[in-house]
């Protein structure tokens, strides 16, 4: 399963992250390993790595992967339980902290997994099986206006509400399903050069919703960056611009010394500036990697370090 997914921006990602050979990472989006694997190739027999998945089939397959490895740490939890992680292992901070937000393309490229458009499936979109509703609960549960805003607002789709009205009038004779179903739906009401950007808009928007990603992403990034230590680095690639805007939002809050109002004229808010930014603009794949690796075409890296 490992070989069926390719680590984005591996090289630069690592360079980032590893400052310290004996130091203290998570990897909060363990995946496969492939990040993870790198980061230990740094790092030497004193350094502790620490991560997450919820996913159960890459969770199983890296407790194999790094199995007799005692630098290793694995938790079957959301990255944005990071503060009780360094409780569970008794660490007051991390000299590194790394998540990749993208689906991996075992995910993506197997049926049952459920996140592909393009293949038949069970209409899914959990990261966790065991937690949540479904996407096929969404669509057959939700009014209307709910899942149209749900499209609008995780896919920024401009049709949500014409969708949003197939799908319920759909759903009045039939049960959805199927991932081929709710495709079907989408078909029957999108111009033929427009169905795989719509189809790839509307799966997001509901993997977003039933995941929570977003406020799971918001979460990590203020529980991550109270646990960096003193010139630790956090590194994050987002694979759209919902992601993107968050990641983008929490590291400038952190680099700016006040929020009071502009009409006040001494500051009151005693804010501290807690990170340096090490990228200006977001850091894409090369040329070369986007020939190699066509699904690497929308990651952005972006990368700061706390004070």
């Amino acid at each position: 399963m490992g070989d069926k997914h390719t680590p984005v921006l591996l090289q630069e990602s690592s360079q980032y992250l590893i400052t310290k050979k004996n130091g203290v990472y998570f990897d909060g989006t363990l995946g496969f390993g492939g990040h993870s694997a790198m980061f230990l190739s740094l790092l030497n027999e004193e350094a502790k790595l620490i991560a997450t998945d919820v996913d159960e089939d890459a969770f199983s397959f890296c407790q194999d992967k790094f199995l007799g490895d005692s630098r290793v740490k694995l938790y079957r939890f959301n990255y944005s339980l990071i503060d009780l992680i360094s409780k569970l292992e008794a660490l007051q901070g991390f000299d590194g902290i790394f998540a990749d937000l993208g689906v991996s393309s075992f995910q993506l490229d197997n049926p049952s997994s459920g996140f592909t458009f393009r293949a038949e499936a069970n209409l899914d979109l959990r990261m966790d099986k065991s937690k949540g509703l479904s996407a096929a609960d969404i669509v057959n549960g939700f009014e209307n206006f709910e899942i149209a805003k749900i499209l609008y607002e995780f896919g920024e789709e401009k049709n949500s509400r014409k969708i949003s009205e197939k799908i319920v009038e759909f759903r009045k004779n039939k049960k959805i399903s199927t991932t081929s179903e709710l495709v079907k739906i989408i078909e029957e009401i999108t111009p033929i050069p427009y169905i795989n950007k719509t189809l790839m808009r509307v799966f997001q928007a509901l993997r977003i919703y039933v995941n929570e990603e977003l406020d799971h992403l918001d979460k990590f990034l203020k529980n991550a960056i109270n646990l960096l230590n003193k010139d630790g680095r956090i590194v994050i690639l987002t694979y759209h611009s919902l992601e993107d805007r968050i990641v983008k939002e929490n590291f400038k809050y952190e680099t700016i010394s006040c929020v009071c109002p502009k009409d006040f004229p001494i500051c009151k808010c005693g804010k501290e500036v807690r990170l340096k930014l090490l990228t200006k603009k977001p850091i894409v794949p090369s040329m070369e990697e986007l020939n190699n690796n066509y699904r690497s075409r929308s990651a952005k890296m972006r990368v700061a370090q706390k004070l």
